[in-house]
């Protein structure tokens, strides 16, 4: 089973509807996006010479462009590593060098990122621009068939950090993602040719696994104009592409929310909006719900397990007279159709209601593996079970709430931020000698991310820190917060107590 085959598919029976668009503008009918599919997959295959299971690294800010690259990967058999276009040059050269990419498709945006990586990266062959001549050039070529590809052959390497530092590459196959989309239809929404789905947040996470479904069924897929998304620019592109959904961030949530221009509008053409990726505040989901109505779902899940473990249908949302409905809305709903959740003490024994404890997941969901870490792969699949991190338990009828999203990440804006990344860039500084990175609650942000620095007496700003951080790292991963203290609280073995930190925050007075 190739994911491509959708495409084909409806490039034969739907010649001449939209298959992408960009605002209100037809970008290409299914016939064109079928084309430039099999056409780019002969380019990969021919001009580049990248053989079925390489890798083709996807680096480029939301576009049509980016859709045509991830599908003619899997047309030609490649595997694709979409990358997060907001990382730090050293965080995507780790990536690209730890997958062994062959080749990358960029935007002019992230060229100067990548090219220079030609002259360091054994594996690197080849930096193509799209848009522009070059991808059109390869898109042009000679079509190829389709590659034959099995339900456990790779389709996606989701790079996701971990706690213990370098990001992890969550292989996922043909198999899972067509899974993933099974249990859409099944748990979120059935969708038609008729449906449009909107990319507003980026298509290397959440956007581009959501999407996946829509593809599959013949839906448009809608770039908004601005890159961005606000009311005004929504309202207008409902009105072209009914049947929409869309998958945002809590804090997109909450901003579409406040707009003005939404109060009161006509949302008749917005079908669903998918939110996740971090806590939403029960009071900021009121407020969601009042101006969008039933038309809110929440999705619980993980790189390693794409867009499924739990799930919060609209009915749910709907369900306002339901004695516990205040609480199942701040849970992350209940266990998706395609896999089993358990909760499970330390020695992976089953917890009953009410219990706190680990999260674990099976199913034909679950990832294959990490990419070329079978120590990290053994342990967090140890026993069958996918071991999510997270703390959490169940209520009497299923619904599973979080009481850490796990015990270290911190989540800003729906993005994923790993302490240990953070600490790793401080220490870098000369003068700091000790640093412990920790999540503070945000109204607009979910979490921000807060650092306590020990020095070695030696004067340093804030700004010296940021500097330092800025030269390794992602900027939406610098602290948005310091605080110099003189020690960090440790146990009898020497580890840091973040927990206790975090409650010097929640305590609502300066750390000291």
């Amino acid at each position: 089973m190739n994911l491509a085959s959708w495409v084909e598919r409806h490039g034969r029976r739907r010649r001449h509807e939209p298959a992408i668009a960009v605002g209100d503008v037809v970008h290409a009918t299914w016939s064109e996006f079928s084309a430039r599919v099999s056409g780019g997959a002969g380019g990969l295959r021919g001009a580049l010479g990248l053989e079925p299971g390489d890798r083709l690294a996807i680096l480029m800010r939301n576009r049509p462009e980016y859709l045509e690259v991830q599908f003619a990967a899997w047309h030609a058999g490649l595997v694709a590593v979409p990358v997060n276009a907001r990382l730090h040059r050293a965080e995507i050269a780790y990536i690209l060098e730890h997958s062994g990419t062959r080749a990358v498709v960029t935007d002019e945006e992230h060229a100067e990122e990548v090219r220079p990586l030609l002259d360091v990266l054994p594996t690197l062959e080849t930096v193509v621009l799209a848009p522009g001549p070059e991808w059109d050039a390869l898109s042009s070529s000679q079509p190829v068939p389709l590659t034959d590809r099995g339900r456990d052959d790779p389709a996606w390497l989701f790079y996701t950090s971990g706690t213990t530092g370098r990001p992890k590459g969550a292989t996922l196959t043909h198999g899972n993602l067509l899974m993933a989309s099974l249990s859409y239809f099944a748990d979120i929404d059935p969708v038609s040719e008729h449906d449009s789905v909107l990319h507003a947040a980026p298509l290397s996470h959440g956007s581009g696994l959501y999407g996946l479904p829509h593809v599959a069924r013949g839906a448009t897929s809608v770039f908004p104009s601005s890159g961005a998304l606000a009311g005004a620019e929504l309202l207008a592109l409902l009105g072209r592409w009914p049947g929409m959904s869309f998958f945002a961030a809590p804090i997109m949530v909450k901003r579409l929310s406040a707009d003005p221009a939404l109060a009161g509008a006509n949302l008749s053409g917005l079908k669903t909006i998918i939110y996740g990726g971090a806590p939403m505040y029960l009071a900021d989901l009121e407020e969601a719900l009042a101006t969008f109505g039933p038309r809110l779902a929440q999705i619980y899940g993980q790189g390693e397990t794409p867009m499924t473990i739990t799930g919060l249908s609209k009915a749910d949302h709907a369900d306002h007279d339901h004695p516990r409905w205040r609480s199942r809305m701040q849970s992350v709903g209940f266990p998706r159709t395609d896999v089993e959740v358990r909760v499970v003490d330390d020695d992976g024994h089953e917890l009953p209601a009410g219990q706190a404890g680990e999260v674990v997941v099976r199913g034909p969901v679950v990832m294959a593996g990490y990419w070329d870490q079978p120590v990290e792969t053994a342990d967090t699949l140890r026993g069958g079970w996918l071991h999510t991190g997270d703390v959490g338990s169940f209520d009497e009828d299923g619904f599973l709430t979080l009481h850490d999203r796990s015990k270290d990440l911190i989540i800003s804006g729906g993005m994923n931020i790993y302490p240990r990344e953070v600490e790793e860039a401080l220490l870098r500084q000369p003068h700091v000698q000790a640093v412990a990175v920790v999540g503070r609650p945000d109204p607009e942000w979910g979490e921000s991310v807060v650092a306590f620095v020990v020095t070695d007496g030696t004067e340093t700003t804030t700004e010296e820190l940021d500097r330092t951080c800025l030269d390794s790292i992602a900027r939406f991963k610098r602290p948005k917060e310091y605080f110099f203290v003189e020690s960090l609280p440790v146990n009898n073995y020497g580890k840091v107590l973040k927990r206790e930190l975090r409650d010097r925050l929640g305590a609502g007075s300066e750390p000291a």
